[in-house]
């Protein structure tokens, strides 16, 4: 029996606590200063406010002034902000997590440098403990898991990626279960470049439902052929945005893939880009979902911005990423909703 120290009580960090538990470890999930409510609703009810399904028993609960007794012992550190938690981890939670302790991270997105390269939030952690002189075993997980169907049991499959094949061997000794199914990769860059892409794109696609919900009423049919259509050109986008990363492999792809289909059809993302749709303009969509976090909204400007100085400087031609400079038009310049199909369509030998 291993134990598992989960710091974020959002949905994800939270839906870890059932594979971690119910593979016969100990777990103790840690809320953030945020997280003060549900963390209280979890001693109460031992149910997660959104969930509709109770913690496996024995999972503890800890409000974050307790995170150093939940840290005493433990044998792997789960990261579960969001990405508006990035530096609040990197400042308080890191710092405090010793050296032997691996930290698995569900913290997904790219941050964009003055010199133009994408960085994913395990390099922009590293970047900091450099810093201070600290050394802190950063992994992450990335693919195609929701947190709603993981409480539920829905097998799902995920990748573990981390420098250390041995760490990650051991991480997932800890959490496979019979419906948590884990690959290992020590391809970080590519692994977390693959999910955060997917979120951007994911936009993308739901846009098209939002454009026939428009055009035939909310009620009607879902049409199938421009999702497909737009799914087809963001996988293209993002095998050419991994080639930029060099992590251009089939497995981050697929990864990034599954990861982008499983987002196109649940969840924050696929709201907002239905409202866009409809014809909202960004600042309409976001007064109607306030208080939902739009992860998504960030990464796409953030590499949007990248590959226009990129374009800028000949090094990346802007034919090549249609969808995606749509996207930051709809986002930063509040155009509205236009899908540049005929910009998808190409020419092909053998």
């Amino acid at each position: 029996m291993a134990i598992v120290t989960i710091v974020g009580a959002g949905m994800m960090g939270s839906a870890l606590a059932f594979p971690a538990r119910e593979n016969g470890n100990e777990v103790r999930l840690v809320g953030t200063p945020l997280d003060r409510e549900i963390i209280e609703t979890c001693r109460k009810t031992n149910r997660h406010p959104k969930f509709e399904k109770d913690f496996p028993d024995g999972v503890g609960f800890f409000q974050i002034e307790e995170m150093e007794n939940a840290l005493k012992g433990a044998d792997v550190m789960i990261g579960g902000v969001s990405s508006f938690g990035v530096d609040w981890f990197g400042e308080y939670v890191l710092p405090k997590v010793p050296e032997s302790l691996p930290v698995l991270s569900v913290t997904k997105g790219l941050l964009d440098t003055e010199d133009d390269r994408l960085l994913c939030y395990p390099e922009v952690w590293e970047q900091r403990l450099e810093k201070t002189g600290k050394k802190v075993c950063l992994n992450a997980i990335g693919g195609p898991c929701t947190s709603y169907e993981l409480v539920a049991h829905d097998q799902t499959e995920v990748t573990f990626c981390g420098r250390d094949l041995s760490v990650l061997r051991k991480l997932k000794a800890i959490m496979q279960t019979d419906y948590y199914h884990i690959s290992i990769s020590t391809d970080v860059v590519g692994i977390e470049s693959a999910v955060a892409l997917k979120n951007g794109y994911a936009l993308g696609i739901a846009l098209t439902v939002g454009l026939n919900q428009k055009a035939f009423g909310l009620d009607s049919v879902l049409h199938y052929n421009s999702q497909a259509a737009v799914f087809g050109q963001a996988v293209k986008e993002m095998s050419r945005l991994l080639d930029f990363q060099g992590a251009g492999t089939l497995h981050n792809l697929s990864v990034g893939a599954g990861d982008l289909y499983v987002t196109v059809y649940g969840g924050r993302t696929r709201l907002v880009g239905i409202l866009l749709g409809r014809g909202m303009n960004i600042d309409e969509a976001r007064e109607e979902l306030k208080g939902v976090t739009l992860e998504s909204l960030v990464v796409a400007v953030r590499v949007a911005r990248v590959v226009k100085r990129e374009v800028a400087k000949g090094k990346l031609a802007k034919e090549d990423f249609p969808l995606l400079l749509h996207i930051d038009e709809i986002l930063t310049d509040k155009k509205a909703v236009n899908i540049p199909w005929e910009a998808f369509t190409g020419e092909y030998e053998k």
